[in-house]
């Protein structure tokens, strides 16, 4: 077995610290109080629109942009804001590249899953490529280590290279709206096997939903039945 992978799994099994209150718990996850502050919806907030994950305004089911603007995925789930203290579990596995927080990412996500309504059987998770620069950079694409630990706790496949980038593009984070949406525009290339296939989009943020609307495009150009977004944290 890679050291890598033995790794991971002594992550899942060895007694350490919650990420953001030091309590003392069993594998990679959050202390059960610092879970419910983080999974937490605001006080009286509507739930997320079902399309992009957004909350819109009170009454509203959809959010105004979903309802103006088509996506090419139907769906999305994700497990908390992008806002303290939540964006921190982000931070330390991209910025402070902790792999120990992939997995306590994937069971948010596979709780949020859970909590939201059930997956088509057999659904295929696909992270999101990183870019060069990123991989060069960490060492490790994000999207791809929660995807792991997702498919692990939901018992579903992650094929390998199911989607590759066309092209280089900017930090997402130094862009506004309108460049992300022309940055992502036919970004991805769908390399794998999904015709036919309902597709999830692995993701660790969502901001815009630039990218992950490119690469849903990408899986339903190759044949894909549906695409839905599985993301830990949406910016609100």
């Amino acid at each position: 077995m890679p050291l890598l992978d033995m790794g991971r799994r002594l992550l899942s099994r060895v007694g350490c610290d919650c990420p953001l209150c030091g309590a003392r718990v069993a594998g990679a996850r959050l202390c059960p109080g610092c879970q419910a502050d983080v999974t937490a919806a605001p006080t009286g907030a509507p739930p997320r629109c079902p399309r992009c994950g957004l909350r819109p305004p009170a009454g509203a089911s959809h959010c105004a942009a979903c309802l103006g603007e088509p996506r090419a995925f139907s769906r999305t789930v994700a497990a908390f804001d992008y806002e303290p203290p939540a964006d921190a579990l982000i931070l330390m596995l991209k910025t402070q590249l902790r792999l120990s927080m992939a997995p306590v990412l994937a069971r948010l996500m596979a709780a949020a899953v859970r909590a939201d309504a059930p997956l088509p059987a057999g659904i295929l998770l696909v992270p999101v490529p990183a870019s060069r620069a990123s991989l060069r950079q960490r060492g490790m694409n994000p999207a791809a280590e929660i995807a792991r630990g997702l498919a692990a706790e939901l018992a579903l496949p992650v094929p390998s290279h199911a989607l590759a980038r066309r092209r280089e593009t900017p930090r997402q984070a130094t862009l506004g709206r309108g460049a992300r949406q022309r940055g992502a525009a036919g970004l991805f290339l769908c390399t794998g096997r999904v015709r036919g296939r309902h597709v999830a989009v692995v993701d660790d943020v969502m901001t815009t939903g630039s990218t992950v609307n490119a690469a849903a495009h990408a899986l339903l150009k190759a044949g894909a039945s549906s695409v839905t977004v599985l993301v830990a944290a949406r910016t609100p």
